[in-house]
């Protein structure tokens, strides 16, 4: 009895000695990056989740539905953002395109409109004209949307946008930056929705070191 009492300690132990030592789900540096250095989120009481993202890019064009299928899912202490990236002067046409969308409260209306414009239409929306008419068959009025397009509100969250994009060092889009720490990508995931399988699990990490 006494043996096999030994044995079964043995065992457990083992098993025990097995699960400290077996890797996590998710590796920092295989399936997700750390930032050398936290971007502040906007409101340090939640979990902030951003996808960056461009309105002209295929990828995120298609993980769009994706996306924001998730985010509507997402429980009370995470906050969901989307940032606009922009390396060129088109990408920053669009990224006011965004915040004026926001600013006028017809985000919701345009935001699929945008990405199906660019991507399935194949409109370039390349200037404030193009946008304006574009906008305008949502029933924003043109002189309205050109000064919101001009404003100092818009152009400061651009500006934001793009400090941001480059404290994350985005390197393509779309991208998901959680909580201002890690960085995840397609290609670290392994595809699109393990992008947010990936998000999953560090925002299930980060609320347990809260606790």
């Amino acid at each position: 009895m006494r043996v096999m009492a030994a044995i079964f300690a043995l065992m457990f132990s083992l098993v025990a000695c097995a699960a400290d030592k077996a890797p996590a789900a998710y590796q920092a540096g295989t399936h997700y990056t750390v930032l050398e250095t936290p971007v502040r989120t906007m409101d340090p009481s939640k979990i902030e989740v951003t996808e960056v993202f461009w309105y002209g890019c295929g990828h995120c064009f298609k993980f769009e539905p994706m996306v924001h299928q998730w985010s509507e899912k997402l429980p009370g202490d995470v906050d969901f953002e989307r940032s606009p990236a922009m390396w060129n002067a088109l990408m920053e046409v669009h990224a006011r395109a965004f915040y004026v969308a926001k600013a006028l409260g017809v985000f919701d209306q345009v935001h699929q409109p945008l990405f199906n414009a660019l991507n399935l239409e194949r409109k370039r929306l390349g200037n404030v004209d193009e946008l304006a008419d574009f906008f305008a068959d949502f029933g924003v009025d043109k002189d309205k949307f050109e000064k919101a397009y001009a404003s100092f509100g818009v152009a400061s969250q651009v500006k934001q946008a793009d400090a941001r994009a480059r404290s994350y060092k985005i390197t393509g889009t779309p991208e998901i930056v959680v909580d201002g720490k890690y960085r995840i990508s397609a290609r670290q995931a392994g595809g699109q929705a393990e992008m947010l399988k990936v998000a999953d699990y560090l925002v299930a990490k980060i609320r347990d070191e809260r606790s």
